[in-house]
């Protein structure tokens, strides 16, 4: 048992990163390919599609940051709370990043058929954005009280 805590904490270490990643990959590529669809049809304006396509790509930088906070030796004492910490925050920012893409197709679809409502039309990408924060902001916290 010791040693598939061990091996918990050292996957709880990398979770953030990973998870976070295939979050981000899959929510780029979402809000990817409705930029792409967009520039189809308008005249002018191409960059905020291609800006708003990369928002998802933060989950992954979150990722980073909670792994370099996770990041010590593994023990009895901090492997579960590593694994805790580390695979529940990669989660969060795994369904985030993809989420956050949907919520994205919807923003660049919008601001495609009625360029005035573009800002309006991030709102409910950026509360997405929010929850991720929340979750990265919670495992610093959580990762400092662990033992080190």
């Amino acid at each position: 048992m010791d040693q598939v805590i061990l091996v918990l904490g050292w996957v709880g270490i990398y979770a953030p990163v990973a998870l976070g990643a295939i979050g981000s990959s899959v929510g780029c590529t979402l809000a990817g390919q409705a930029a792409a669809g967009a520039l189809l049809d308008v005249e002018s304006g191409y960059g905020k599609y291609i800006g708003m396509a990369a928002m998802p790509s933060t989950q992954a930088i979150l990722g980073i940051v909670i792994m370099f906070s996770l990041n010590r030796e593994v023990t009895l004492d901090n492997g579960a709370g590593l694994a805790a910490i580390g695979i529940l925050s990669g989660v969060a920012m795994m369904l985030n990043g993809i989420y956050q893409g949907r919520a994205l197709v919807s923003a660049i679809d919008a601001a495609k058929n009625k360029p005035e409502i573009f800002g309006m039309s991030l709102a409910p990408a950026a509360i997405v954005e929010g929850f991720a924060v929340f979750a990265f902001v919670f495992a610093l916290v959580l990762s400092a009280s662990l033992p080190a």
